[in-house]
């Protein structure tokens, strides 16, 4: 993935400076500057190098102005062959980098026995023709994805982009979960998803099923329309096919569906609201997605953009690095806090740039002459105890020009005792 995006962003560059480049480990230097801003959380990024609210390791990884000269450039995919993929598939201009993330976190992790499905808005304003509303997130546009997430770890398992062009509602949850069937997992989902037919689909490759389902809906029996909203804490139990249906009143003139293919019984606890054991398998169930995506918030590296790959990618980072501090824990057995994995996530791939730009200072820095032409003095390189003072003489180790200020002073010593 980082070679297909070095690839296309060099590419971009070239087209307007032809000696324009850009290696891997810049390009891992620059992802590092962007996981260190989602936990920096400055009023705005060109703050991170203020000098006032300027962080150091962010100073010493890559200056500003080559920061935004990739930001710029950032691409993933060939834009010359984009218009005839765009056809045929609407998220052309990052599909190949999607594709291999994705598939990436199907193989790196074996999610437990429940997954829960839902949607994840992805806050952007960035014009693009799949750009969703939802009255019910706190930003209300953005790009939608829908994920299947494991329920006790909130790894992301699988993900895929809501393009607007699917008609077929259960296809997304049966897509979402095929590489996770026969295995005897349970899929809790919402009432956008849940149906009969899909519950029976699910059941057929020894997956279970639990939801809510809609009021409205066509498959509910008319008997459980009727008169049950009437009755606080009632409950009626309806079953087919190894299917049951739950239907709940919690108030007066308010009912909740339950349809689950993994209870067998249906039984109502001993409290004063006797919940059936569905709506409290349900609630406890449900949250997963919706947990991971306030994890996902707490340290975002989202950013304003008017470019909708570059919003993609910003999800794409902070849902590779929630994944890897899980998998982390889970392959070390050790707890860390997630501040804590991405500071050390930041600085671990930063480390081969920053070694890099330090070496290339000093070859630069031994090309100089080793002493002044006679009458000339340079200007101080250390600048420890002075501003711009003048020196002619060189550091042994580092190359550099020193003035007097800035020098080691060393003890005075004999040569029988310096031996």
């Amino acid at each position: 993935m980082l070679q297909t995006i070095q690839k296309w962003t060099v590419q971009h560059g070239q087209k307007q400076h032809y000696s324009w480049s850009m290696d891997l480990p810049e390009l891992m230097a620059f992802i590092a500057i962007l996981l260190l801003q989602g936990v920096i959380k400055l009023p705005s990024p060109r703050d991170a190098w203020s000098a006032t609210l300027g962080h150091p390791l962010i100073n010493g990884i890559m200056a500003q102005n080559r920061f935004q000269d990739i930001m710029q450039h950032l691409r993933f995919d060939n834009m010359n062959t984009r218009s005839e993929r765009v056809k045929t598939d609407r998220f052309a201009a990052i599909s190949d980098v999607w594709k291999s993330f994705v598939a990436n976190c199907i193989s790196s992790y074996t999610p437990g026995r429940y997954i829960t499905i839902d949607q994840q808005l992805f806050p952007t304003k960035t014009r693009c023709s799949f750009l969703a509303y939802s009255a019910t997130k706190p930003d209300k546009f953005g790009i939608k994805f829908w994920v299947a997430c494991d329920l006790k770890s909130k790894y992301v398992c699988n993900v895929i982009p809501d393009l607007g062009d699917d008609p077929s509602r259960p296809n997304v949850v049966m897509k979402l979960m095929e590489p996770f069937m026969n295995k005897g997992r349970t899929v809790t989902t919402d009432s956008f998803f849940t149906s009969l037919s899909l519950a029976q689909q699910l059941l057929s490759q020894k997956t279970t099923l639990l939801g809510t389902v809609s009021k409205v809906c066509q498959e509910l029996p008319e008997s459980a329309k009727q008169n049950l909203d009437r009755h606080e804490f009632r409950t009626k139990v309806f079953s087919t096919s190894g299917t049951t249906l739950t239907v709940y009143a919690p108030k007066r003139k308010k009912t909740l569906c339950i349809l689950s293919t993994m209870h067998s019984v249906v039984e109502t606890g001993e409290t004063r609201k006797k919940k059936p054991n569905t709506v409290n398998d349900y609630s406890r169930m449900k949250g997963g997605v919706d947990a991971m995506d306030q994890m996902v918030r707490e340290y975002t590296v989202r950013s304003g953009t008017r470019r909708w790959p570059v919003a993609v990618f910003y999800n794409m980072v902070d849902i590779a690095a929630l994944n890897a501090h899980i998998l982390y824990e889970a392959c070390t057995g050790v707890k860390e806090r997630r501040i804590d994995f991405l500071m050390e996530l930041a600085s671990e791939l930063a480390h081969s740039h920053v070694e890099a730009q330090k070496a290339s200072v000093k070859t630069r820095l031994r090309q100089q002459p080793t002493t002044l032409e006679p009458g000339k003095r340079a200007k101080c390189q250390v600048k420890k105890k002075c501003n711009s003072n003048h020196a002619t003489m060189r550091c042994a180790d580092c190359y550099r020009y020193t003035c007097g200020r800035c020098k080691e002073k060393v003890v005075w010593k004999c040569r029988d005792c310096a031996v």
